[in-house]
């Protein structure tokens, strides 16, 4: 990791901090952060697979491009992929996410591996559950499940839900499960807020280069 890039991603966090201390003192808001009332209400895919999760967060953004203009930067998500377009100095080891289109990341299939460290382990990592092109997306884990859904709305733009369901494991590993919930409770909510305003900055950047490009 190069200064330069520390240096930001040090920068980034400082200016944060209040969110990750204050996130369970606006819990009940930040659960549904962007999200309508119908949004929240729906159901989505994997919605069965996780019984009496402890966690459910369902967070949403309206993105001012297609659907398939916002796909290929969620298909090449993950820690060694493209990275998070988060906190990158907490989920990427301080490498930065990427800004552009990976060719490499674009062709998934169910059971691919979605590292979330280093360490790649059906703990550590989600695996694709399913997916319909440029319309929804799941990752599961045994406790866990990570859904996305694009649906596209007036203008040309597209609305992405997503829904993070997660279950502590108390019983299995009190250990495990208690570190589950500080990352969950203190940590999900900064980092998936600047990863779906990342997701939205990319992809409108992105679809605004290539229409310039092509102008004449």
């Amino acid at each position: 990791m190069r200064a330069s890039e520390l240096a930001r991603g040090v920068g980034q966090v400082l200016v944060a901090w209040p969110r990750f201390v204050t996130a369970p003192l606006c819990r009940r808001w930040h659960l549904r952060w962007g999200a309508t009332n119908v949004e929240v209400a729906a159901a989505m895919p994997g919605d069965e697979l996780i019984a009496k999760p402890s966690f459910i967060a369902t967070r949403a953004i309206t993105i001012a491009t297609p659907p398939e203009e916002v796909w290929p930067w969620l298909v090449q998500l993950g820690y060694g992929r493209a990275g998070w377009y988060s906190y990158d100095l907490f989920d990427n080891d301080g490498g930065p996410s990427a800004d552009r289109i990976l060719p490499q990341l674009q062709q998934i299939q169910v059971g691919d591996w979605v590292p979330m460290s280093g360490t790649v382990n059906e703990t550590t990592a989600f695996k694709v559950n399913g997916f319909e092109p440029q319309r929804w997306l799941l990752w599961a884990k045994p406790d866990s499940t990570w859904a996305w859904q694009l649906t596209p709305v007036d203008g040309g733009q597209t609305r992405l839900v997503t829904r993070l369901k997660q279950r502590y494991p108390w019983r299995a590993s009190p250990g495990l499960a208690l570190l589950t919930v500080v990352l969950f409770e203190f940590g999900d909510f900064p980092m998936m807020r600047k990863l779906l305003l990342g997701i939205r900055r990319r992809a409108e950047q992105h679809t605004t280069q290539r229409a310039a490009a092509m102008s004449p």
